[in-house]
């Protein structure tokens, strides 16, 4: 009975999840009438703004993924070698983006930064995108600390760095030589759910008027029918990928460890 009850939990929450995708995938094949094409994916691609918010999303992507791994790899490093005793109150500051709005954070940063302030950040497209960058880390910091965090606690943090100072290593070489190998797999996890964050994003981009794919979502599904559908399938197939890739990683990496 039990095993019946699981099957149709399974076979319930993957008809939850799948149909409604089903009916928005049929509906963007539905633009020619009467017969299924891909009108609405040839307009979206074939939209010159398409490829610039996209391009422009994937630059922020990899520039916030960077800023991201440099803030959060020598701190999680450092708390677990160093400071375990102040861990929950890390763990407490990168659980707030999860609990305060990304709306009320942008207000923030516009109130702070704005050509009036001490720091105009918002007063040159440099700046805003400065700043924007680092509104998408604060956003992705509750997943890329847990997942470098996690895959710390798989390493013996302190022998591997006295055997590393032992060799007459320094803490440079010690993090990015001995430590962020060995946690790759968990960097690029976080790197990849960071890289789906930031091109579904819309709040931030929107209000500092950034040309991100987010807002360019929004224009596109308030002015058409067909093709905002098949702009979203576009990119929850992008973030079907980002998924692909960490379980990709993770087993090659798994595979390498079993095969030395």
């Amino acid at each position: 009975m039990t095993r019946v009850l699981a099957w149709a939990a399974l076979i319930f929450g993957m008809l939850y999840f799948l149909l409604p995708l089903v009916g928005m995938t049929e509906f963007s094949l539905s633009m020619r009438r009467g017969v299924y094409s891909l009108d609405a994916y040839g307009s979206v691609l074939s939209d010159p703004r398409f490829w610039e918010t996209f391009g422009y999303s994937v630059a922020m992507a990899v520039a916030t993924i960077v800023f991201g791994v440099l803030l959060v790899v020598p701190t999680a490093y450092w708390v677990r070698l160093k400071l375990p005793w102040i861990r929950p109150y890390i763990e407490f500051v990168t659980l707030l983006p999860l609990v305060i709005p990304a709306i009320v954070i942008v207000f923030g940063y516009i109130r702070l930064y704005n050509t009036s302030s001490w720091l105009p950040l918002t007063g040159t497209p440099m700046g805003t995108n400065l700043l924007l960058m680092f509104g998408y880390a604060t956003l992705a910091l509750p997943y890329m600390y847990r997942a470098v965090d996690t895959g710390l606690r798989t390493l013996d943090v302190g022998t591997l760095t006295e055997a590393a100072q032992s060799l007459g290593a320094g803490w440079g070489t010690i993090l990015f030589r001995v430590i962020l190998p060995n946690v790759l797999v968990a960097v690029l996890s976080g790197a990849f759910l960071t890289f789906a964050i930031v091109i579904g994003e819309f709040t931030m981009a929107a209000l500092l008027d950034r040309p991100a794919f987010g807002p360019f979502m929004q224009i596109l599904g308030a002015n058409r029918a067909y093709e905002p559908a098949a702009l979203a399938v576009i990119a929850f197939a992008i973030t079907w990928a980002c998924m692909g890739l960490i379980q990709l990683v993770t087993r090659l990496q798994k595979h390498t460890r079993a095969g030395a």
